[in-house]
């Protein structure tokens, strides 16, 4: 009998091996964090829980900075030099990042001890920041390499096994009354267990030895190369998390911890359509060269994408009351208008995240950058004008201004590029 494994090349193998494995991790870490979620608002309380939401915010926003020299970057130097430079590339690359990491950390550091957060939430963030000096420099560059041989398993695999006992250590905890200003520092834990496993295993691979070398010229290159795309970046956390730093200074933290507890579950349905244009981009958009075809196929996964995420939200939105109650509980049941409005955010999310295929196909770096820079305006102008009149909500209608915003600045690139 005839069998795929007789037809499949041994890359199209791995690469749908590969994508199994992300599938797996993100949905892992999606369960993880709802559950996590769930009992740290039970337990902290709307105030409390608040402020922990917030803290992991400042986070996210902060977290971007240690991102120089992204996986756009680094992957393809990696292949393109000869394996005995692979400690050179390596080593180079840990050296830039684990420099810009550490003085992240210390700023943000200075930042709390300066009074610059409410005495709560700059402790939480104190343990929650120590996760930026392993994700990037450790996990970041061996990833790296892994991915340049299509081959994320030990990564995955790891990070879904200490996200599950991240998720039993929160329950211990919890058990044992601790104070909410300890648990960021079971996030550091996290990612420095993430870091030695995945450091193990490159040293197990290469026997025995690290074997990670500086070179001036390439630190210099990886220090300047990818700029722009790593502005983006940071434009673009900066704009999902504006909500929360716009909402901070106008709402109490136990009404922000309601509006965050709708976004968390929100936002974890929206990491869906992210999956789903990681999973489709190689063989419908990045592989394709003609232009009329990928035009059509853009429109196919568009209309794809509209459907399932109209379909999903309107799932949620009929079942936002039992979803919120059943898990963060009763104190929380101002979350469930926030929530059924902020499920309808996935279907403009959605679409951008599939336009946005057609901008990295063709390494549009500044038209990322500007795509952000544009939402981050327009949330910014909208959540100064909505917020005061609409207090939540008009952050939910600032977010969907700068969503619409970047889709129309897809869509123009689209019609641009793919003019016939």
């Amino acid at each position: 009998m005839l069998t795929l494994r007789r037809f499949a090349s041994p890359d199209v193998t791995r690469a749908f091996t590969n994508i199994v494995w992300l599938g797996l991790e993100r949905l892992t870490q999606i369960a993880v964090a709802i559950a996590i979620s769930g009992v740290l608002a039970r337990y902290f309380g709307p105030d409390t829980f608040g402020k922990w939401q917030y803290a992991n915010t400042l986070l996210l926003v902060l977290s971007p900075i240690t991102w120089v020299c992204g996986a756009e970057i680094l992957v393809p130097t990696i292949v393109h030099r000869p394996p005995e430079q692979l400690g050179t590339v390596l080593g180079s690359a840990f050296v830039l990042r684990i420099a810009v990491s550490a003085v992240a950390l210390l700023l943000t550091w200075a930042g709390i001890a300066a009074g610059l957060t409410d005495p709560l939430v700059g402790a939480m963030l104190a343990g929650l920041a120590v996760t930026m000096l392993f994700r990037e420099p450790f996990v970041g560059v061996i990833n790296a390499w892994l991915q340049s041989m299509t081959y994320s398993k030990p990564q995955l695999l790891t990070s879904m096994t200490t996200a599950i006992f991240k998720a039993a250590l929160v329950w211990m905890l919890v058990r044992a009354a601790t104070s909410p200003a300890r648990f960021g520092w079971l996030w550091a834990l996290e990612s420095a267990a993430i870091g030695a496993v995945l450091l193990v295993y490159y040293i197990r691979r290469h026997g025995g030895r690290l074997g990670w070398h500086l070179d001036r010229p390439l630190f210099r290159h990886f220090a300047t190369a990818g700029t722009v795309f790593w502005l983006g970046l940071i434009c673009m956390y900066l704009f999902l998390k504006l909500d929360r730093l716009m909402l901070e200074r106008t709402i109490s933290f136990a009404d922000l911890g309601r509006y965050s507890a709708a976004q968390q579950l929100n936002e974890n349905w929206i990491t869906l359509a992210l999956m789903l244009a990681q999973t489709l981009a190689p063989a419908f958009v990045y592989r394709v060269q003609d232009a009329a075809r990928l035009r059509r196929n853009m429109v196919r996964l568009m209309a794809m994408t509209a459907l399932l995420m109209v379909g999903g939200a309107l799932v949620l939105d009929l079942l936002a009351g039992f979803i919120i109650g059943h898990v963060f509980g009763p104190s929380y049941e101002g979350a469930t208008g926030i929530f059924r409005w902020a499920v309808w955010l996935s279907v403009p999310a959605g679409i951008e995240a599939i336009g946005n295929l057609v901008v990295l196909k063709y390494q549009a770096k500044f038209v990322l950058l500007s795509k952000w820079l544009l939402a981050l305006a327009v949330a910014f102008a909208v959540n100064l004008l909505m917020i005061p009149r609409l207090g939540a909500y008009g952050a939910l209608v600032g977010l969907a201004a700068g969503y619409l915003a970047a889709a129309a600045v897809n869509f123009y690139y689209i019609g641009f590029k793919l003019r016939s």
